[in-house]
């Protein structure tokens, strides 16, 4: 027995260093997964949608979205020149996005995301201002809750996404139709009648009167 114990502790004493060392580095790692995370999550909605779940129904890869777009246009000899209105600029603006790829962050023709896309068609045609993201842009203008109470111009918010409300936002242009930069389509026009966008309406804010007067 006793030329066994030494042999027992030694193993013994291996063992628990082992099991030590192992849970030192389990702790490390754990503790490294959580400020990778946390560093993550601290950025979340600063530039888009990177969490963002599928955002599309399949009707709407059937949709001729630039047909529908110009049922909205007044007027289609002044949309190219400055004296055309503010929402004929705004629909030229969408029309030049229309099938521009998804990009989270991205912000130009080879990749945007909705967020971006937003932004870039009311600095472009009306000169105003957004924020960055759409959580940003939700709390901007006055809150829109209803679908009915829409008009042209509207930013809609949805929610879209894991840890982030609103994960996503587009532009109303009438009749429950609205343009956005979709994950899977990019820049489309889809209707707030389908089901998933639908269920997922958050809301919608009006930025300015100028849209709705026509101006």
């Amino acid at each position: 027995m006793t030329g066994c114990s030494p042999i027992s502790q030694s193993t013994r004493y291996s063992k628990n260093a082992k099991q030590e060392k192992e849970s030192a580095e389990n702790i490390r790692f754990n503790h490294e997964q959580d400020s990778i995370k946390n560093s993550v999550s601290s950025d979340e909605g600063n530039l888009g949608e990177e969490d963002e779940l599928e955002d599309y129904d399949a009707d709407s890869a059937r949709t001729d979205s630039k047909e529908i777009l110009k049922k909205f246009t007044l007027n289609e000899n002044a949309i190219d020149n400055e004296f055309g209105t503010s929402k004929e600029k705004m629909l030229m603006e969408i029309i030049r996005w229309l099938n521009t790829p998804y990009k989270y962050g991205g912000n130009t023709k080879r990749g945007i995301d909705c967020s971006a896309f937003t932004q870039t068609v009311f600095k472009s045609s009306l000169n105003y201002s957004l924020l960055r993201s759409a959580r940003e842009q939700f709390t901007q203008g006055d809150d829109i809750d209803n679908t009915e109470d829409l008009k042209f111009g509207d930013l809609v918010f949805f929610n879209t996404r894991r840890r982030v409300r609103p994960g996503h936002v587009g532009i109303y242009l009438g009749n429950n139709i609205f343009a956005h930069s979709s994950t899977k389509l990019g820049v489309v026009v889809s209707s707030l009648e389908e089901g998933y966008y639908n269920q997922r309406f958050m809301g919608g804010r009006r930025i300015d009167g100028f849209l709705q007067t026509g101006k």
